[in-house]
């Protein structure tokens, strides 16, 4: 057994899967320790009849409870040594009632959580910790807040591990937004068909501003090739039914899927192994 020890802040069920599913299987196949922190129940997301948040008889009690049981078969298909849940409510996207619950997420405040973070940091102590960038990714309020309680709770422990943010590089993102455009083009029609218009989806904002999800190429500091464990990854995301079901990426086939998840890509924030360039291990300066 080895020991080292991984650890990522996620800021919902599913989170761990899309972003950290493939480095989490592989690690476990290497007898690393994984720890997964996930900070909400996602009570925002689709009730079991596809409800959203907005309609009166969205149950967002019977959500947390059908996506605690979809995190726990998650965890088990990706190997994950030890779960954390903080068990904050969802905020639900920027600007959204939700944000306001005293019991969610977004409203707790960062040095509440942060202090929970430490102890589980302080216990485990892993050499190498993930979460999302400043602007979570694509500006959800709970990334943000994942982003936030983590730098935090660093503040509060006594050595420094090495900080990753998940990542996308610029190049990959380009073919992404193909991808997603097409999809979003199917539902259009789709849509059209049954009587339904829909305002098209807008690229993310924060603040007004538009947020760019890639990262610089050149800024990458880990890329993982985790292509051998994608099957893994895509079951990961296949618990998730009652969110994933109608993902854009469970519509494609596995042996697509391996073509396109092959690889994680991660940005260094913190470096006290003094690392440089691109990575392709991210316990790169642990290993013995």
């Amino acid at each position: 057994m080895s020991d080292l020890t991984f650890l990522a802040v996620h800021a919902h069920p599913d989170d761990e899967a899309s972003s950290t599913g493939g480095i989490y299987r592989l690690l476990a196949d290497q007898g690393v320790r994984t720890v997964l922190v996930t900070c909400t129940n996602g009570e925002c997301g689709d009730d079991p009849d596809g409800a959203k948040p907005d309609v009166d008889h969205h149950d967002a009690d019977l959500v947390a409870a059908v996506r605690a049981k979809e995190l726990d078969a998650a965890v088990e298909v990706l190997g994950i040594s030890r779960l954390v849940r903080l068990g904050y409510r969802d905020s639900g996207m920027m600007g959204w009632p939700q944000n306001k619950d005293p019991e969610s997420f977004w409203a707790t405040p960062v040095a509440d959580a942060a202090t929970r973070l430490a102890e589980v940091l302080t216990a485990e102590r892993p050499q190498v910790i993930v979460t999302y960038n400043e602007v979570g990714f694509y500006g959800h309020p709970d990334h943000i807040q994942a982003n936030r309680i983590t730098r935090a709770a660093l503040d509060l422990i006594d050595y420094e591990p090495t900080l990753y943010y998940n990542a996308v590089p610029d190049s990959v993102m380009a073919l992404m937004r193909v991808r997603w455009e097409e999809e979003d083009r199917r539902r259009a029609e789709q849509d059209t068909g049954k009587g339904v218009v829909r305002e098209p989806d807008g690229p993310p904002t924060l603040d007004g501003e538009p947020i760019n999800m890639g990262t610089p190429d050149d800024l990458i500091g880990a890329a993982v090739d985790v292509s051998r464990v994608t099957d893994a990854k895509y079951d990961a995301l296949a618990a998730h039914a009652s969110q994933m079901s109608d993902s854009f990426w469970l519509k494609m086939s596995k042996e697509e899927f391996r073509l396109a998840m092959g690889t994680e890509w991660f940005f260094r924030v913190t470096n006290p192994q003094g690392l440089s360039g691109v990575v392709t291990d991210i316990f790169a300066g642990y290993r013995t």
